[in-house]
């Protein structure tokens, strides 16, 4: 950075967050959140990823001031959240994971509920409400109740509520769970469109890296630790330009045989094996020949952030997320 260069301002600082829920039943303390650091500056559309049961929840909860932080700090647009919880709030929107309309109202209804509680007057509110017409679907559904809306238009909804008191920081918890693949879509399209038009600070949790891709950065955690914290190209990249996918039964003897090659490194996990290295499609034909048997399929891929979290954790996500019910 040029010294005379102004680093951005910060939205969010967390240091040495942790959190323990009792145990039950003579179980052991459970520890959610363990020693987290994360910084997001201002003006970023940042994903939380990781299994369920990684601490995404209970920080999300932390920060919308539902549940006290057993240790560590948090800032949030430079206001301690623990000490001044009300000002540190105050630049914040929430989107909760279950929604949070009343399905018997009309949308409009919904929205000018939301401006009384934050003594937005009628004009205002109208010329708010104009402005989101346009990244938003509800133009002609703002007399319709909410029951009658698809799933995404209801959160486009919800997040045109949330936004009508222009908060500079919005959480969003697992926004898109319930939508159908159309819907996961199209809101996502809109949260980045409004990202950008408006340049506010976006922290999102997600389970799908699919929608982790799209962010400005990715965070996964796991265990309640931050693994590793970048733009996602960046993460996937590490892996380098290709990596090989191979799946069958009994594939020991195949990665034993890519033992003795210092250019190759692999990882095997149950059923896959996943290799790195030069020259993978020359070595998709020598690994079949030698061992079509064992082999039910293979692939060279381009690698995504799934492969990097494999490649980090030694599981797949499906598997940790079993292994954290």
């Amino acid at each position: 950075m040029n010294p005379a260069e102004t680093p951005p301002p910060l939205a969010v600082v967390i240091r040495q967050l942790g959190h323990c829920y009792p145990g039950r039943r003579r179980q052991p303390p459970r520890k959610a959140l363990d020693g987290l650091d994360l910084v997001i500056p201002a003006g970023r559309f940042f994903v939380l990823t990781g299994p369920n049961g990684s601490g995404k929840s209970t920080l999300f909860k932390i920060l919308c001031g539902l549940t006290r932080p057993s240790t560590g700090s948090i800032h949030l647009l430079g206001h301690d959240l623990i000490l001044d919880p009300q000002t540190a709030r105050g630049g914040m929107g929430v989107v909760f994971q279950k929604p949070a309309l009343d399905k018997h109202l009309t949308v409009e209804e919904n929205l000018r509920i939301h401006a009384d509680l934050h003594d937005i007057p009628p004009d205002l509110f109208r010329a708010r409400l104009q402005a989101a017409l346009p990244w938003s679907d509800l133009r002609d559904r703002l007399g319709e109740r909410v029951e009658t809306l698809s799933g995404g238009l209801a959160r486009q909804a919800e997040l045109v509520k949330v936004l009508l008191h222009e908060p500079a920081l919005l959480l969003l918890d697992e926004p898109t769970a319930g939508l159908d693949p159309g819907g996961r879509l199209a809101f996502m399209a809109t949260l980045q469109r409004l990202q950008k038009k408006r340049g506010v600070t976006i922290l999102m949790t997600s389970h799908l890296f699919s929608e982790a891709e799209k962010a400005d950065l990715v965070g996964i955690l796991r265990h309640g630790k931050l693994l590793a914290m970048d733009h996602p190209t960046q993460l996937s990249q590490r892996l380098g330009a290709e990596i090989l996918v191979i799946q069958g039964e009994g594939l020991e003897p195949v990665a034993q045989a890519l033992s003795g090659d210092p250019g190759l490194t692999w990882q095997l996990h149950d059923h896959e094996l996943r290799v790195q290295g030069q020259d993978l499609l020359q070595l998709m034909a020598e690994l079949l020949k030698a061992h079509r048997e064992r082999i039910h399929t293979l692939a060279i891929k381009q690698p995504t952030l799934e492969d990097f979290y494999i490649h980090l954790t030694g599981h797949a996500l499906a598997s940790d997320e079993e292994e954290n019910r």
